[in-house]
């Protein structure tokens, strides 16, 4: 079983930033570490300069019982995001492990063995396009078309985001949007392996404006785990 999340573990956005946890519930520590619960917020030291991960709110995926005043207990494995939208990679280095499961278990038993899919601590896969996708506003009449291989033995769900460095925004692709579609659609994943395959519209990577623009597909397990991978749009004028 995962062990529970501290404000001593390692947090990291895709791009290296470090991740400082701000506990609201300072009440159960392990190793001088508190145990984060969801609501939890932190701040990230993002290097990428032209649009940075500046922090994160942590939330549960129900996998666990613990709680703390009510609120639900982190676990290291519980898939998070940045506020940007883009996956953060989470280390413990404690030996606390949560064995709690959201069925009770009758009083005076063991915890049952978790079952194969929350057995598996082997992150999913994602192969992304290995080129630049240029783009000249003036001269390129043809859709952007990238796709992305993914491969999990337990998958659960995608997650697409476009990242527009120009206006300093962040969408959710993941169910398409008008001049963008994703197939299949809305992040669904039922296969070992999976393409996922996004188009744009010549109107929508126009309307991006000039400037490298980046797609990331993050590939979610039943665990939680995850891996990402990203594909860069270059528009020129």
């Amino acid at each position: 079983m995962p062990q529970v999340l501290t404000t001593n573990a390692t947090i990291m956005c895709p791009h290296g930033g470090m991740g400082t946890t701000i506990p609201t519930v300072p009440k159960w520590q392990i190793n001088g570490g508190y145990v984060a619960v969801e609501g939890d917020a932190g701040t990230l030291s993002c290097p990428f300069a032209l649009f940075p991960c500046i922090g994160y709110v942590l939330s549960s995926m129900g996998l666990n019982a613990s709680e703390i005043d009510g609120r639900k207990v982190i676990l290291v494995t519980d898939f998070n995001q940045s506020l940007t939208g883009l996956p953060l990679v989470m280390t413990e280095f404690h030996q606390t492990f949560d064995e709690s499961t959201p069925a009770p278990i009758p009083t005076g038993q063991p915890a049952p063995p978790p079952s194969d899919e929350m057995a598996d601590l082997s992150k999913p896969i994602v192969t992304p396009p290995l080129q630049i996708f240029p783009f000249s506003i003036s001269t390129t009449p043809t859709p952007v078309i990238a796709t992305f291989n993914l491969s999990a033995a337990h998958p659960l769900r995608w997650v697409l985001t476009l990242i527009n460095t120009t206006v300093k925004t962040h969408s959710d692709l993941t169910h398409g949007a008008p001049g963008a579609t994703v197939v299949p659609p809305n992040g669904r994943w039922d296969t070992p392996s999976l393409a996922v395959t996004v188009t744009l519209t010549p109107a929508f990577v126009a309307a991006l404006t000039v400037g490298t623009h980046y797609l990331f597909l993050t590939a979610i397990s039943r665990r939680g785990l995850s891996d990402h991978g990203e594909a860069q749009i270059g528009v020129s004028p």
